[in-house]
């Protein structure tokens, strides 16, 4: 059951991440509407601290790297459970920008947010028809910050997603880059 829920969930942020290099036509040649090509430098996958995601409410040993390409990547996206309900934390690292975000026409929802010192976005993806999941992008040098939180699909939604994703993208903005 948790397989079939982390996949459901890793096919709609992969959704997401497809169409986010998607950009403009200029004279008859494609371009992408970031640096899609670019490195993320900053891997939630090796980066944030065991005791760093235990503070916020999640498991350490139950991380799933989503996306972790060797070598040159323009996304690293790992999950872990919630300690206390049922959802899980995906922390995605990308040198796409909020603006891509905004321009997505798969997402909806757009909210502006201070966390920190970082004017933050809040989403959703606009199939998600159930509201499952909820993301929060924090800027940063590289891109972006994706910080999501996923409601099991097999659970009746008990707390709002967007409230969850913004606790933990508060708890995690300090640690990761500016």
């Amino acid at each position: 059951m948790r397989t079939a829920v982390v996949l459901r969930a890793t096919i709609a942020a992969v959704g997401v991440v497809g169409v986010m290099g998607c950009g403009a036509t200029v004279d008859g040649a494609a371009t992408t509407a970031g640096d899609s090509s670019g490195n993320v430098t900053f891997n939630p996958c090796t980066d944030l601290p065991d005791d760093v995601l235990r503070s916020t409410g999640v498991d350490p040993s139950t991380k799933r790297v989503t996306t972790d390409a060797a070598g040159s990547s323009s996304w690293r996206i790992c999950n872990w459970e919630a300690i206390d309900l049922p959802y899980y934390l995906s922390v995605a690292s990308t040198s796409h920008t909020q603006e891509e975000s905004r321009n997505n026409p798969k997402l909806t929802g757009f909210r502006d947010i201070t966390i920190g010192p970082r004017q933050a976005l809040i989403y959703q993806d606009k199939v998600d028809s159930r509201g499952n999941i909820c993301y929060v992008s924090l800027p940063a040098a590289q891109g972006m910050f994706e910080v999501a939180a996923s409601w099991r699909a097999s659970q009746p939604i008990t707390a709002n997603r967007c409230e969850l994703a913004v606790e933990h993208a508060k708890d995690l903005e300090p640690v990761l880059p500016k």
